[in-house]
């Protein structure tokens, strides 16, 4: 079965030998699961991602998902409805969920790895059940019995859709600028009225119901966010048995044509257009903001998800075509008359772009399975030991979102520069996977806003507590990789990157006593790069503890020519020289150029403040 996503070698490395995620089984969660079915589970989605999904990704960017004005309906791309009911049948949605909700229960480490497969397969498609699974882990969360059973229910096997309905045209980054206004309504409910824009799956043919979760104020609360509140906003308003009922005042006005994911639709959505738009209370009222961030937080690891995925695909394939693609000989005989043409796998520059992509791809699906099992052990420990597993996790998804998603144009990009002129063309799908992951670092919160959430709310102002937790977790890889002389420089070097962090950000606050908040700010996503190439180091050395002494294991510690002997006849060899060469070059190369950007940092420049609006162009 070729996969051409994700390297599953790489993600059990991650999962069994980095995380060593069987041991959750030992905890009273997981206690009915095993390491066998946590291989079953990998090769069924493996198997969905194959045979179901990624066969969707070709129609879905050529056709699109389309509108029509007059029903105001969007037809999506035909191979949808299949993929969508074998991804349904397998219970996917809910994998990670409690068996009391209908869920299986599973890690939510182990979601991870399967969802990176589907991502990676068509972002577009997986956008739908996965925002269904945030809305209805809000309503699992914060709904009352009575939405429980009526939406949760069916939203977690797929039988109802649902999406998150916050930006509107004056109401994008600024949440708390939301015209949408609820009434209260005699029976309990309100009548809804505004406009909401680039809803992501807001109208579509692939359920019976579509259930929007939809900020909006009561006449009268505050303005600004603190007045805001969340409402469920069925399309088709439930019967008291649960079955469709009538359908609700709200409407597509329109979708968005988009540079990239053609196939999920990007709407416009008018809710009560005619007096009759009705939604429920979800939670508290003017706590919207609060209910929201639940899906926020997961959507944003979603995201970042998206940045991972898709760059493991573009690699993968960039990977395959160098390896088949045969162009001029060897550089080593370049002056050599009537020397053989080799695939452009070995020319240096390729062979660099190559191991550059592995060793980001490997970085970030370490940081994203870690997050998984952050999650997990949130969920199955309490106290001291909790808040610390929810600290790592709070200051980790701004980095994952933000990071990942910038790292991902990047990374799509070097694809196509290995394709050359062909990877500009639609022929191949490499240009495809960077039209549809530039979309990764503009929605859920810019990557503008999740730095401004590290530096901030995640750092500075939170007196450094989660940074502690990290400085700890970070200590720990850096102590055990110094205890082996083939790491030990590298240790060396993620070490005083972290260093290098802190003292950026005791300048930082040296800014704030100064009052210089503006250059806080403009420091803000630089911040979050340096702290994105020091986990990507973290990570990378981390996995290097492993690699490390297994290659030695399995080879004898052999070197030169033996080594490569060895690696050729042993796919377990070649799977973790592979990993330590990728790692060595990003820690021994890649992560030293942190150093200039904490250098920068560190400067008062201020020349982007000072200049004057009328300077920018002339």
């Amino acid at each position: 079965m070729a996969n051409p996503i994700v390297d599953m070698r790489d993600a059990r490395f991650v999962l069994y030998e980095q995380l060593d995620i069987e041991k959750l089984t030992e905890r009273d969660k997981f206690k009915d699961h095993s390491k066998d079915i946590f291989d079953m589970v990998l090769d069924e989605a493996e198997k969905l991602t194959v045979n179901e999904i990624f066969p969707t990704s070709e129609e879905s960017d050529r056709v699109g998902s389309q509108y029509d004005p007059k029903t105001h309906e969007v037809t999506t791309p035909s191979s949808f409805k299949k993929a969508l009911q074998a991804y349904n049948e397998g219970g996917w949605i809910a994998m990670a969920e409690k068996t009391e909700v209908g869920g299986q229960q599973l890690p939510y480490s182990l979601y991870m790895a399967c969802t990176e497969l589907f991502t990676g397969a068509n972002f577009a498609f997986i956008a739908f059940p996965g925002l269904a699974h945030g809305a209805a882990r809000m309503i699992e969360n914060f709904g009352t019995e009575e939405q429980k059973n009526t939406y949760m229910t069916k939203m977690y096997g797929g039988e109802w859709l649902g999406t998150m309905c916050l930006t509107e045209p004056g109401a994008g980054s600024e949440v708390g600028a939301t015209k949408c206004k609820a009434t209260p309504n005699p029976d309990g409910s309100y009548s809804i009225v505004g406009t909401k824009s680039f809803i992501t799956s807001g109208e579509h043919d692939l359920s019976e119901n579509i259930i929007h979760t939809v900020l909006a104020r009561i006449e009268g609360d505050p303005p600004g966010t603190k007045g805001i509140s969340i409402f469920i906003v069925p399309k088709f308003i439930p019967k008291e048995d649960g079955s469709i009922g009538e359908r609700n005042d709200l409407y597509c006005s329109g979708i968005e044509e988009k540079m990239g994911i053609h196939g999920s639709p990007t709407t416009t959505l008018n809710f009560g257009d005619n007096g009759k738009c009705v939604g429920y209370m979800l939670g508290d009222r003017m706590k919207g903001m609060k209910v929201m961030f639940t899906m926020m937080n997961e959507e944003r690891i979603f995201v970042g998800l998206q940045g991972l995925a898709t760059s493991s695909a573009a690699y993968l394939h960039a990977v395959q075509y160098a390896k088949e693609r045969v162009q001029g000989p060897h550089y080593t005989k370049m002056t050599e008359k009537d020397s053989p043409s080799v695939p452009i796998i070995q020319p240096p520059d390729v062979r660099r772009m190559l191991t550059r992509m592995k060793a980001y791809v490997e970085g970030m699906r370490g940081l994203q399975y870690y997050l998984g099992y952050l999650t997990d052990n949130v969920e199955t420990t309490e106290g001291e030991e909790k808040a610390r597993w929810q600290g790592l996790l709070d200051l980790l998804i701004p980095v994952c979102k933000g990071y990942q998603t910038d790292m991902v144009w990047d990374i799509t990009g070097q694809a196509i520069q290995v394709y050359g002129g062909y990877g500009f063309i639609k022929e191949y799908p490499v240009e495809q996977f960077a039209r549809d992951s530039k979309i990764a670092s503009l929605y859920e919160g810019t990557n503008g806003i999740q730095a401004m959430d590290f530096t901030f709310r995640k750092t500075l102002l939170n007196g450094m507590v989660m940074f502690g937790y990290f400085k700890e977790e970070v200590a720990k890889v850096v102590a055990e990789a110094k205890g082996i002389q083939a790491l030990a420089a590298y240790a060396k070097e993620v070490e005083a990157t972290l260093k290098g962090l802190e003292e950026a950000f005791a300048f930082q606050q040296e800014l704030m006593g100064k009052g210089k908040m503006g250059l806080i700010f403009g420091n803000a996503c630089p911040l979050m790069e340096v702290m994105g190439d020091l986990v990507m180091g973290w990570q990378l050395l981390w996995q290097s503890t492993i690699t490390y002494p297994k290659l030695q294991e399995l080879t004898g510690g052999a070197t030169g020519d033996a080594l490569k002997a060895k690696i050729k006849d042993s796919s377990e060899a070649a799977f973790y020289a592979g990993k330590l060469n990728a790692a060595g070059y990003y820690l021994g190369n890649l992560l030293a150029r942190t150093a200039g950007k904490i250098k920068a940092i560190k400067t008062e420049e201020d020349g982007y403040l000072e200049i004057a609006d009328e300077s920018f162009s002339s």
